[in-house]
């Protein structure tokens, strides 16, 4: 679900992108960092917000409906999945992973930022 929810806010960015004259049909797939993205939106309840690193991961924060912007934090996030996920000899790309320092530092992360 959560899938079709970002394809469609992508596609939809990109049709709408004020730089291009040639706008990309609804529904058709984009290369990462093809065109405009979407980085957040809100509903009355939450506030979602979403960073594509150029490697294709995708990570997303539920927060509060009034917080600000969090692209600073999704990158810092993404430099951890880096650094300890990435980086680890024993990952194997594509697969389900578990990793107790990604998992701690992430975590003290966002208890700084207060989410």
């Amino acid at each position: 679900m959560m899938f079709g929810l970002f394809f469609s806010l992508k596609t939809f960015a990109a049709a709408m992108d004020p730089r291009t004259d040639t706008k990309s049909q609804l529904g058709a797939p984009l290369r990462i960092g093809e065109s405009c993205t979407f980085r957040s939106f809100r509903t009355n309840n939450y506030k979602l917000h979403f960073l594509e690193s150029p490697s294709g991961i995708k990570i997303v924060l539920n927060t509060d409906p009034n917080a600000g912007d969090l692209r600073d934090n999704l990158s810092y996030i993404y430099g951890l999945y880096v650094e300890y996920v990435m980086k680890n000899p024993l990952y194997t790309p594509g697969e389900p992973f578990k990793c107790e320092l990604f998992l701690r530092n992430l975590f003290q992360f966002v208890k700084t930022i207060g989410l």
